[in-house]
């Protein structure tokens, strides 16, 4: 996992994390090169290398990075007091609008989409308290005893990461014939929502 380093090497850091990014909103996963990355940063790929140590070591700092940004996403999401339910939808809904905002970073994340990267554990580690382990920590307390709130938390991601990565498919092509979803932000939203709130209710959490 990526290291914390004096301020000038920060500055140096996230100029070419800020490359990493632009390169991959604009060219997707597949144009995330050491060449691309440091045109992208106005350096040579001397640079990239310097400092990162080739393309895995790119791809390492990017991971981490966007992490960093969805846990941002959800530390900004407040519980709604008395509202438990409504509370964890909205950090669910925060999710599907960080996926919506950039697929290419969501399927970055999430999807494998760069042949043979596989973050190591650390950084794995790492993804998971910046984003899982919030959600836990929301569904934690509202968890009947005795049953696992990991467990129930992993539940109520996996629906939602299964609604926004099917989202997301049938937004990038052509719907089906009679397709039963209006391909609008507006119906998607609505079925997300009803999603999530029936594999609430289905939990049978202690929301009262």
């Amino acid at each position: 996992m990526a290291t914390r380093h004096g301020q000038g090497d920060s500055h140096s850091r996230e100029r070419f994390l800020q490359a990493a990014l632009t390169v991959l909103l604009k060219q997707g996963v597949s144009g995330l090169t050491v060449r691309s990355v440091a045109e992208a940063a106005s350096t040579s790929t001397i640079g990239v290398y310097t400092r990162f140590g080739g393309r895995n070591g790119v791809l390492d700092a990017l991971y981490e990075r966007t992490f960093e940004m969805l846990h941002e996403e959800f530390r900004a999401v407040p519980p709604v007091s008395g509202d438990p339910a409504a509370g964890i939808l909205a950090l669910a809904r925060a999710y599907r609008r960080f996926a919506l905002d950039s697929p290419a970073r969501y399927a970055f994340m999430f999807e494998q989409s760069v042949p043979g990267f596989d973050p190591d554990p650390d950084l794995r580690a790492f993804a998971q308290r910046s984003s899982f382990d919030l959600l836990v920590d929301r569904v934690a307390p509202v968890t009947p005893p005795g049953r696992d709130p990991n467990v129930t938390g992993y539940l109520i991601w996996t629906t939602m990461h299964g609604l926004v990565s099917v989202e997301l498919t049938h937004r990038a092509r052509n719907p089906p014939p009679k397709w039963f979803i209006e391909t609008t932000d507006d119906a998607y939203d609505e079925v997300f929502g009803s999603g999530i709130r029936a594999m609430i209710n289905g939990l049978d959490l202690e929301l009262a």
